[in-house]
This record gives C-alpha cells, structure tokens and sequence, in this order.
C-alpha cells in the first residue's frame, strides 16, 4: 500500500549517540553524544529513556516550540513493551502511540504522521526512535557481559535516539510518498545474520514503491536500506537484480554501513542495527543534504526482523518487515 502527500515536511530532526557511533564517520553531525554506556544514569534501560527524552528536547528546541504545541508524539524502541517510548511520552504529556516493528518501526512512524498531516487533522507531530547496545543485546540474545562470541554476519545494535518534527509548514525537505510492507518469511532462522534476515523484505518494499508510483531507480537519487550490514547489502543487490529485474548498486547504499568505521571498528561486525540506527544516518546527514539540494530525492527503506528469543529457540523462521518513505528536496 502507498501514498502519496502534498503537505507533510520535515521542520527539524535531532541526534543522540553513544560512544560507539561518536567514534564514526557521521561523529561531527550529531547533536550529542555521551562517553559512557549509562550516560549520567543508573542502568541501561534508563539510560535509553534518557537518549530518546533528549532527542525530543533538542527537536523542540530547534524548532522554538513547546511540548504543548505538538498533536501526537508517536515512538518505538527495542524495549520490552516499549518502555522507553512510554517514559518519553508521559514526560511529553500530549497523545501517544506507541509503535513497534524492530528496526523498521522509524519509518512506519513517518508514515502514521504522514497520513495524520496530510488528512490536516494535527499540525505538528514528533516521531521519536531509540535502542541501546546492552539492553538489546540483554533481552534478544545474551547480556554483554555474557562474553558470547558471535560471527563475523552479526550486526550491532546502534545506541542511540532521534527525532524528527513533522508539520503541514513548509520547510526544505518533505516526504513526498511512502510505502506501507507486508510481513515476508524466506525461511531464515539465523538470529545473527539479521541482513539474510530482512534483505528480502526490504525487496519486496522497494519493488512494490516502484510499482505502485509507476517509477524506476532513475527516479531517485539514493536507495537507502535501514540496516542490513555489509552482507545483507550485497544479499540485496543480488536479490533486486534476480528476483525483479532491477539494478541498484549504483544507487544504494544502507545506514548500518555508512553509521561505523568498519575498517576500524571491528566490535561491530558487520555494521550497525537497531530502530534508531537508519534514523541516525538520515537525520545526521541525508536531511541535511536534501536540504541543501546536494540530492533531490532519497527512498528511505528501514528493515526489521520480527521475532523474540523464545521462537527462534523453537525454531520458528524469523518474519521481516520493510517500510518505505520518499523524501524530497523543496524548490
């Protein structure tokens, strides 16, 4: 299912890392960064609450405008039942929906604040993202402190939280359609290859964007997947190319490569993962360039993989999911 909008823009974004992702290439567009894995709290799970809280008050500021100006705030984390979008919402204190779908759960809140923007039932809506290494790490597969080894196809969750303000103002970037995915399952069970994982979802999405705007990679001058790391990126690229036809190397690129130095940082593997680590690449620099017209459109294509530890202990395939949204340069 796509849509397309006339009057939804991006009015701010904000960035908050830790010390992995500050020691990237992107470090010096960030917002803020912490030192420490806590940043100034007493547990991990604080600590995440206290990365998306920043990043709604950064956006705020930027904008010049109070928590009581916004309609709808609507976020998701890796969390048990989300609990750091709910902390963020009630210190918000304006309506809430709280969302999930892994690490695909940024752009399906640009698309639920799309349609609410466009339908001109609220003026301004903040979508929030967050996840934090440890406490993924602790509730998907073992605490860190565990010491497990894993192989060189997993990827590393991103510790971070972004948000971005949505408004029917105009301003120099819009989201001009999107595209809502359908849950894929190509019968992969490997907790620690995620890009295997989602990289077909993340095809049938780009496929069916295409499609249903009657449009090619011409059209665009980016593709950009959400995470799918070094190989879940060439899985990609084969996978266009066998499935339907359709040659996107020379166009694509995916966040959880752009986000760390590989080269350098070998603790993450195969790249970055985790809902805010796309959000972190597109609103630390993809906006920014939209921005200042270095590109005039940019399919934005974030990727989760839908499962709990307890399914895939029972051998349960791991279900993907891929949304999609267009962003554009204003004239």
């Amino acid at each position: 299912m796509s849509f397309k909008y006339k009057n939804v823009y991006i009015k701010d974004v904000s960035t908050v890392v830790g010390p992995y992702e500050n020691e990237g290439p992107l470090a010096k567009r960030f917002d803020r960064h912490y030192d420490d894995m806590y940043f100034e709290t007493d547990s991990v799970e604080s600590a995440e609450i206290k990365i998306m809280e920043d990043s709604v008050d950064l956006v705020l500021k930027k904008a010049n405008l109070e928590k009581s100006d916004i309609d709808l705030f609507i976020a998701g984390d890796l969390q048990n039942q989300i609990a750091a979008s709910s902390y963020t919402a009630l210190k918000v204190g304006q309506p809430f929906l709280g969302i999930y779908s892994a690490c695909a759960t940024n752009t399906e809140g640009l698309i639920i604040a799309s349609n609410f923007l466009e339908s001109k039932t609220v003026d301004n809506v903040i979508v929030s993202v967050s996840s934090h290494n440890m406490v993924s790490e602790k509730q998907f597969r073992n605490p860190t402190e565990y010491g497990s080894p894993k192989p060189s196809t997993a990827t590393f969750t991103a510790t971070g939280g972004a948000s971005c303000l949505l408004t029917n103002n105009k301003s120099k970037v819009r989201i001009e359609s999107s595209t809502i995915g359908i849950p894929v399952d190509y019968e992969q069970n490997d907790a620690l290859h995620m890009g295997a994982c989602m990289a077909p979802a993340a095809a049938n999405t780009i496929n069916k964007h295409l499609s249903d705007l009657d449009r090619t990679i011409a059209d665009y001058d980016l593709i950009l997947t959400g995470d799918l790391g070094v190989y879940g990126k060439e899985i990609l690229i084969d996978f266009m190319k066998t499935e339907y036809g359709i040659d996107i190397k020379e166009k694509y690129n995916d966040c959880g490569v752009m986000l760390y130095d590989l080269e350098h940082q070998k603790e993450v593997q195969a790249g970055g993962s985790g809902p805010v680590c796309s959000a972190l690449v597109v609103y630390s620099d993809i906006i920014r360039k939209l921005a200042n017209k270095e590109l005039k459109r940019v399919l934005y294509v974030a990727t989760g993989a839908l499962f709990n530890p307890t399914l895939v202990f029972q051998k349960k395939n791991i279900l993907s999911i891929a949304h999609a949204v267009s962003l554009e340069s204003v004239e």
